[in-house]
């Protein structure tokens, strides 16, 4: 195992892409967060911890996400424990945020855009990812706001550890 980010440089860099979405998005006028469940969810309620405090006077919508039934390999019994969706405003013409932790093929991005347009038709789109592993891409996905790029090969895994699951917060190289 190798060490990607420690705890410190994991909230320095949530910090950061806390502040590089205010800065693109001010007051967050017509903008919604959505965190990808199972394991994006850490990281959305982080951020969006995050930019309550530095933009209290917006009313930022926040929803959480479960793309299980929307996968490709869904039907190919590659099950997946399906997660709660707690998405209770529309998105219609809304700038939508959509966080997750690790963007290696893209697919899950891919089911993410499909079970989005359940809740309404988003004016724009914009990813915001802990870790891209750029060259393991599958689809032409790529984020618009990264903690950590790095090059990883295909045998090996990142892992995120958050300290409300795991018990620490940590991410890894695992080979």
């Amino acid at each position: 195992m190798k060490s990607i980010l420690t705890d410190r440089q994991l909230a320095i860099t949530i910090e950061r892409l806390s502040h590089q979405l205010v800065e693109n998005h001010l007051d967050f006028q017509d903008t919604v967060v959505i965190g990808l469940q199972p394991r994006g969810i850490f990281l959305s309620d982080r951020i969006y911890r995050h930019l309550q405090a530095l933009v209290p006077s917006a009313n930022i919508p926040y929803g959480k996400l479960d793309i299980t039934f929307y996968r490709d390999d869904y039907k190919s019994g590659n099950l997946h424990v399906p997660n709660e969706t707690d998405i209770a405003f529309s998105i219609d013409n809304k700038k939508v945020i959509l966080i997750d932790d690790v963007l290696y093929t893209g697919r899950t991005i891919r089911s993410a855009m499909d079970a989005m347009l359940d809740f309404g038709r988003p004016a724009k789109v914009e990813l915001c990812v802990l870790v891209d592993r750029r060259f393991s891409r599958e689809l032409p996905i790529q984020p618009d706001y990264t903690g950590r790029t790095i090059d990883a090969i295909i045998t090996e895994r990142v892992k995120v550890l958050w300290n409300e699951r795991d018990g620490k917060d940590e991410v890894v190289l695992i080979a």
